[in-house]
C-alpha cells in the first residue's frame, strides 16, 4: 500500500525508507535558504538531517524563501507534505530511501513583507542560497555587474527587492536598525570563490543605492567560502514512479542523487554555526584548492561531454560516458589539459579524484541527464570550461582539447544534432547564442563576440584558430570523426 507523504504518515513510511529520528516539530529555525530545489535538499539539508538524527542542533532548522515564481509551485507541493521530502541515494550496488525534514517552513515568492521580518528575526543566524550559477549577476571575469536590469532595478527601489540580494540587504538593514547582529551569508553554490562572489555582489548592490550601509556590511557580515559536490538530477514522472513501485512512497517531489556527497568550508561564522563537522563537513582555512578542483575537473567534465553526447543523441550521462569516443575524450582533455593546471590539493591526488570522476559519471541508477548539463552553458562555460582555457593559454601552452569543447557548445546552438533532430534549449541568452551559432558556420568569429562569455580568451589569436578549426570540422565531419581526429592528434591546425 502506497503511503502519501506527510508527519503522520512517518511511522507507516518507515517500513521502507529512513524516517528522522528526531521530532521535526520541535525543530526551531536557524537558517534561511534561498532555492529549496533538488541539490539543497540533497547536500545541505542531509548533512542537518544526518547532524539532527544525533539529536543535536535542533536551533537549526530552514526556512526556505522562494524568489521566482516556479518557487511557489515548489512551496505547494512541499507544505502539503509537511516540508518533508524523500531522497532516495543510489550507488552502483546500492539504493536506500530516507525521508528528511529540516525544513520547517517556505515563504511564498513576491512576500516580500514576511521574508524581510523572518531574515530580521534574532533566531535566524546563517542565510544561504543554492539560486545556480547565473544567479549572482557577474560577467564572465566574475566581477559584479551593477549594469544588470534586475540590479537596477532593486537599487532604484531598495524597499521593493526583487532579487535575492535586494531581499537579503532589506533583512540586513532591519537588523542594523534594530541593533541585532547580521547573520552570516552563506554561498553553495559552483563558483570560484562563492563567499567572495557574494560579498562583491551583496555590497555591489548596496552601493548603488545607500554607500554608508555597503561599508557597514562590509565591516561586519562574514561571507564563507565553500565547496559542494553531489551530483542531482532534475525530478520527474520517472523518478516519482520509482518511489512509489519501489519504495510505496508517494512524494510530490522526491529528489534522487549519487550516494557521494562533500562540502568543504571556512570556519567564518561569527552568529554560530551548526556543528557541521561532526556528520563529515570539512572545515578548512583555505577552500580555493579544492573548490578549483572541483569546478575545473568535475563541473569541467560535465561541461566536457554534455555537447558531443547531445549532438549525437544520448539522453543519459552515464550513456555518454559508456560510449567509447566521449569516454575518451574526456579522460585525454582531463589528463592533458586540465589536470595539469589545477593547484595541489592537500591529501589529494588529482588523478585518483578523476577517476572517482569517471565512476560517479558512469552510475546508470543515478538517472543524470545530457540536457540538464547542456543547459546554462553562457553561464557554465566561463565558470567551468573557459578559466582553464585561459589559464593555459597564459602559461604558453596548447588549448586544442578546451576549444574544441568550446566549439562543441557552439555547434550545439546551431539548434540540430548530427541527425538532425531540433534540440531544445535551456538558456537565458538562448537566442542570440542561437543566431551567432548560425552564422559561425561561415564565420566562427561570430560566436566570440560574446565578452561577458569569453573574455580574455577570445582575444588569444591561438584559441580563435583552434576553435575555427574544430568548428569546421564538426559541420564538415561530424561529432563522432572529430572525437577521433582529436583523439589521434589529427585536430590541428
Amino acid at each position: 500500500m502506497t503511503v502519501k507523504l506527510s508527519l503522520a504518515s512517518l511511522k507507516d513510511a518507515a517500513a521502507t525508507a529512513a524516517v528522522p529520528a528526531y521530532d521535526p516539530r520541535s525543530l526551531t529555525p536557524g537558517i534561511v535558504h534561498f532555492g529549496v530545489g533538488n541539490f539543497h535538499r540533497a547536500h545541505q539539508a542531509i548533512y542537518l538531517d544526518d547532524l539532527f538524527n544525533t539529536g543535536k542542533g535542533h536551533d537549526w532548522a530552514i526556512i526556505g524563501a522562494g524568489v521566482m515564481p516556479s518557487d511557489a509551485a515548489m512551496r505547494d507541493k512541499l507544505r502539503s507534505q509537511d516540508f518533508l521530502t524523500t531522497v532516495v541515494e543510489q550507488d552502483n550496488n546500492r539504493t536506500a530511501a530516507r525521508i528528511t525534514a529540516p525544513m520547517i517552513d517556505v515563504i511564498a515568492p513576491g512576500d516580500v513583507a514576511a521574508l524581510t521580518e523572518k531574515l530580521a528575526d534574532p533566531m535566524i543566524r546563517i542565510v544561504s542560497m543554492t539560486i545556480t550559477e547565473g544567479g549572482y549577476f557577474i560577467d564572465a571575469a566574475g566581477r559584479f555587474n551593477p549594469a544588470h536590469p534586475a540590479i537596477a532595478e532593486d537599487a532604484k527601489n531598495p524597499a521593493s527587492p526583487k532579487t535575492v540580494f535586494g531581499l537579503i540587504l532589506a533583512g540586513l538593514k532591519v537588523r542594523r536598525e534594530r541593533g541585532i547582529p547580521p547573520f552570516t551569508i552563506m554561498s553553495c553554490d559552483n563558483i570560484p570563490g562563492n563567499g567572495h562572489v557574494t560579498e562583491n555582489t551583496v555590497i555591489g548592490l548596496a552601493k548603488l543605492s545607500d554607500p554608508a550601509f555597503a561599508d557597514w556590511i562590509h565591516r561586519n557580515v562574514a561571507f564563507p567560502n565553500s565547496m559542494v559536490d553531489r551530483i542531482t538530477p532534475a525530478t520527474g514522472q520517472r523518478e516519482i514512479d520509482i518511489l512509489k513501485n519501489d519504495f510505496d512512497i508517494d512524494d510530490n517531489w522526491p529528489v534522487f542523487c549519487e550516494e557521494f556527497k562533500q562540502w568543504v568550508m571556512e570556519d567564518k561564522f561569527p552568529a554560530g554555526r551548526p556543528r557541521l563537522e561532526e556528520v563529515g563537513v570539512q572545515f578548512v582555512p583555505d577552500v580555493a584548492p579544492y573548490e578549483l578542483m572541483k569546478i575545473r575537473i568535475l563541473n569541467g567534465g560535465h561541461a566536457a561531454i554534455a555537447y558531443p553526447a547531445a549532438l549525437l543523441d544520448i539522453h543519459f550521462v552515464h550513456e555518454a560516458m559508456e560510449h567509447k569516443l566521449i569516454r575518451a575524450f574526456l579522460a585525454k582533455l582531463e589528463k592533458t589539459e586540465i589536470i595539469p593546471i589545477v593547484p595541489p590539493v592537500p591529501k589529494t591526488d588529482l588523478n585518483e579524484y578523476f577517476a572517482l570522476i569517471e565512476r560517479r559519471f558512469l552510475n546508470p541508477k543515478i538517472g543524470d541527464t545530457i540536457p540538464r548539463l547542456a543547459q546554462d552553458g553562457s553561464n557554465r562555460q566561463p565558470k567551468f570550461i573557459l578559466p582553464s582555457t585561459l589559464d593555459r593559454l597564459a602559461q604558453g601552452k596548447d588549448i586544442v582539447g578546451l576549444s574544441l569543447v568550446s566549439a562543441l557548445w557552439c555547434r550545439y546552438f546551431a539548434g540540430t544534432t548530427d541527425s538532425g533532430r531540433q534540440i531544445v534549449f535551456n538558456d537565458a541568452s538562448a537566442d542570440k547564442l542561437h543566431a551567432a551559432a548560425l552564422k559561425a558556420k561561415d564565420n566562427p568569429e561570430a560566436f566570440l563576440v560574446f565578452d561577458e562569455i569569453f573574455g580574455e580568451v577570445s582575444k588569444s589569436e591561438l584559441f580563435r584558430r583552434r576553435f575555427a578549426h574544430a568548428l569546421k570540422t564538426l559541420w564538415t565531419e561530424g561529432t563522432k570523426k572529430t572525437l577521433e581526429l582529436y583523439l589521434s592528434d589529427q585536430l590541428v591546425k
